[in-house]
């Protein structure tokens, strides 16, 4: 443990969660200060050989990870620090991605791979995990395991992946990718900010010995610093009560309370106040209403969303009737508002990619039409001499376009192929199924309206070779829609239908209105003849210039469905109208489909 007035941990060190690491340097001038007071301080006793050698250890140590980051040159890199550190994601990511571009035209592995782990680390506390992973991923491929002057990049690559693994409850994978973590750290500080993770991730599991034990090693490696202790404390305290319902932590609990309260450690309070909270709840719930205010308190003035949730949780919870509609309240608008800026930090930086991507598409085109204007110049330049070398050339250039011809006219002959057979499909092979199965649910049906929907099918057959449709657009293509949609009703399938209403429609063109019909019929048909369901849900919302679709059935999913004529046909109509598709499906869990486009 620490001692009172010794060593520090920094600032970064938070034991009660799951943290992560910045590739950054760090500045110990106040811990060799108080390390030189600590020793020179008693004048009766000379300095033994044994405290010179550990100030000169620790002096190695600051200004081998102070370091670090001086291996390489890259001025994108010290600007997106001074944001990263400045509290400014967006402005750092941006930096980032301009020192790993500077870094690859430099060829400098190590800034590529140092720039890739920090913005996975921003991803990955922006909430974006599988991006965190992906960008992680990438950076290990510019690390070498074997090389030491990589382990501390390494290192904290795979702390990152560990946590954005966590938080996707591959709890497994989590632990070995901490386990390399630790593999890889020469850091005392970073091995036990690392062993906290793979704590959690056995606390969560309910591996509460093998929590202990690694709590333990914490502990047993941490000068008696007060909020470390406390932290530590706290962690241990809260394992055993969860590991036996009958441990009584609250002495533990108040203890590291008063030290947090002591050092003014409002993050701490705030953990502490959430503990006794908890534990009370069943067995003393004034006690436990008490420290869901104090919480609710103390999380107000850190200004963080996160714990006020929780301990607005608490409090509706523990209130008396008359205050829990208030803090009911309370709760839904923090909520609405959280919600809102995760969804936004969550796709910030995939739009800032996206942006850089396309610069730097653009950049390169520009290139390559400005060389190509160069290249223009030049061959009007060039003399009678070349005029041979020009003929060939055209001859060849003349042989290669023809060739290009021939495999243009063989595309066009591939789309006219398939062109027809989306018509059949769409047009005619589920038409046929929607009548099938508006007679199989209607049994009644008369013959006159049937012969009039194969009078349809039959016209539709007949002008396959033109651009028609049978869709009334029209008069109401709402009603033509729903007409559609419950033909697929029976007694053993409810379909349930929501804003699909004619402002929902407004101004949206016919073609588009025609591939959306033939889009959802396709999935309808799919629906009837494949999965099995008996609740469909579509739900139609429109948001701005952009229209969405939200498909969701509780069959048996796709099952390599995904390849066949009818998905391929949908992709191909999604994409005809400039809208994107996702798929979300799992073996007997459902199908859930979400495909927008823009008005």
């Amino acid at each position: 443990m620490f001692k009172e007035g010794g060593l520090q941990p920094p600032s970064f060190f938070y034991p009660d969660y799951i943290q992560s690491t910045v590739v950054t340097s760090y500045k110990k001038s106040e811990v060799i200060k108080k390390l030189l007071f600590f020793v020179f301080s008693d004048k009766k006793k000379p300095l033994k050989p044994l405290f010179s050698l550990l100030i000169v250890l620790l002096l190695f140590s600051c200004s081998k990870k102070e370091n670090l980051e001086k291996k390489f040159h890259n001025p994108y890199y010290d600007l997106a620090k001074k944001y990263r550190d400045s509290g400014k994601p967006d402005s750092a990511f941006i930096q980032f991605n301009q020192a790993k571009e500077f870094g690859i035209q430099n060829r400098d592995s190590l800034s590529i791979a140092s720039s890739l782990i920090n913005m996975a680390i921003l991803l990955t506390n922006a909430g974006d995990y599988f991006g965190g992973q992906e960008t992680s991923l990438q950076a290990n491929k510019y690390l070498n395991e074997n090389n030491p002057k990589h382990h501390y990049y390494l290192g904290s690559n795979y702390n990152n992946l560990g946590i954005a693994t966590y938080n996707l409850k591959d709890y497994n994978n989590s632990l070995k990718l901490y386990g390399s973590a630790i593999k890889f750290s020469d850091d005392s500080l970073d091995t036990r900010m690392y062993l906290n993770n793979e704590a959690k991730v056995y606390q969560e599991i309910k591996d509460y010995k093998s929590a202990l034990n690694i709590y333990d090693q914490i502990l047993a490696k941490t000068a008696k610093n007060e909020k470390e202790y406390a932290r530590v404390l706290t962690n241990i305290a809260k394992t055993k009560w969860l590991q036996n319902p009958a441990y009584n932590p609250v002495p533990d609990f108040l203890k590291s309370l008063q030290i947090r309260k002591k050092e003014n450690d409002l993050w701490g309070q705030n953990s502490s106040y959430a503990h006794l909270s908890d534990y009370y709840t069943l067995k003393q719930p004034d006690s436990a209403l008490l420290y869901a205010h104090s919480m609710y308190n103390v999380a107000q003035n850190l200004k963080s969303a996160t714990d006020q949730l929780e301990a607005l949780q608490k409090l509706i919870k523990l209130s008396p009737p008359k205050e829990t509609k208030h803090f009911f309240n309370v709760y839904e608008t923090l909520n609405d508002s959280v919600q809102n800026a995760r969804s936004a930090a969550k796709n910030q930086f995939a739009l800032i990619r996206y942006e850089t991507e396309k610069s730097k598409a653009d950049f390169l085109k520009a290139q390559a039409e400005n060389a190509e204007k160069q290249n223009d110049i030049l061959r009007k330049n060039i003399g009678i001499g070349t005029l041979i070398l020009l003929l060939i050339v055209g001859f060849i250039l003349y042989r290669r376009r023809q060739k290009e011809l021939k495999k243009e006219k063989e595309l066009e002959v591939k789309k006219t192929e398939l062109k027809y057979v989306k018509k059949v499909h769409d047009g005619v092979a589920n038409k046929i199924y929607q009548v099938m199965s508006e007679v199989e649910n209607d049994p009644e049906m008369s013959k006159t309206i049937l012969a009039d929907k194969l009078e349809v099918i039959y016209k539709i057959s007949r002008d396959l070779s033109y651009e028609n449709t049978d869709i009334d657009t029209k008069e109401s293509f709402v009603k033509e829609l729903l007409k559609m949609l419950y033909a697929y009703s029976s007694a053993n399938v409810d379909i349930v239908i929501k804003g699909n209403d004619e402002e929902l429609w407004a101004n949206v063109n016919t073609t588009t209105k025609n591939e959306v019909y033939l889009i959802l019929q396709n999935l309808m048909t799919n629906m009837d003849k494949h999965s099995g369901a008996d609740n469909v849900s579509i739900k139609f919302e429109r948001k701005d210039q952009q229209i969405s679709v939200l498909y969701f059935d509780n069959g048996k999913g796709m099952q390599g469905a995904i390849k066949k004529n009818g998905l391929s046909n949908t992709e191909t109509r999604i994409e005809s109208i400039l809208g994107r598709i996702t798929f979300d499906t799992k073996p007997d869990k459902g199908l859930e489909i979400e495909f927008s486009f823009p008005i």
